[in-house]
């Protein structure tokens, strides 16, 4: 789950003790995730789009708060509606804290790997319906490979590399037409169930 390096200080947030517990939530994982992908909004917009009602939403709004993940955008609303930002664009796992916290980093990352399977589920969902030049862009695929620790590490500082071009050239041009917002997941698992036939 760490991002790269390379990130800009202000849109990359590192995780501390305190920041993994607070996003240990699979509520506050996406509303997180909404804000960063939507941009501002109001507790009731949010809880429309997760389901939940509005005070629940504004509980896990002001605990995100606290631990430094959203603000208000008081460029928005007024007495009666209070907007949020989301205050970084990009979070970063280290595996120390992973090691230090391991209860708090389960929740969150199964938190994580939930809120990315229901993006996938929605994806699924609207290929049927996509205006017809998108459905090629579709790509569902998985690939197994015998890694050391150290070249899984490296495949997944290159893949970063190759979103980070992305992600660049998309600061640039993210207004030109014919653009369209597309989720990037990839996933370094290693997996040693089943492995035993392996060992020497």
């Amino acid at each position: 789950m760490t991002e790269p390096e390379e990130a800009p200080a202000a849109e990359r947030v590192v995780l501390d003790g305190r920041g993994l517990r607070a996003l240990a939530h699979p509520v506050r994982v996406r509303l997180v995730g909404l804000l960063r992908q939507h941009g501002p909004a109001t507790a009731t917009q949010l809880a429309r789009r997760l389901s939940l009602n509005s005070g629940a939403t504004s509980y896990h709004l002001r605990q995100l708060a606290g631990a430094g993940f959203v603000e208000e955008d008081t460029e928005r609303g007024n007495a009666r509606d209070r907007w949020w930002r989301a205050v970084h664009q990009l979070t970063a796992v280290e595996p120390e804290l992973v090691a230090a916290e391991p209860e708090a980093a389960q929740v969150f990352l199964q938190s994580v790997a939930a809120a990315h399977t229901l993006r996938l589920q929605q994806g699924l969902n609207e290929l049927a319906t996509m205006p017809r030049d998108w459905g090629p862009a579709f790509h569902l695929s998985d690939v197994t490979l015998r890694l050391t620790p150290e070249q899984a590490r490296e495949l997944g500082r290159e893949l970063w590399e190759v979103l980070d071009r992305y992600r660049e050239e998309n600061r640039r041009h993210a207004d030109e037409p014919g653009r369209q917002s597309v989720a990037v997941q990839f996933h370094v698992l290693p997996e040693f169930a089943g492995d035993e036939e392996h060992e020497a």
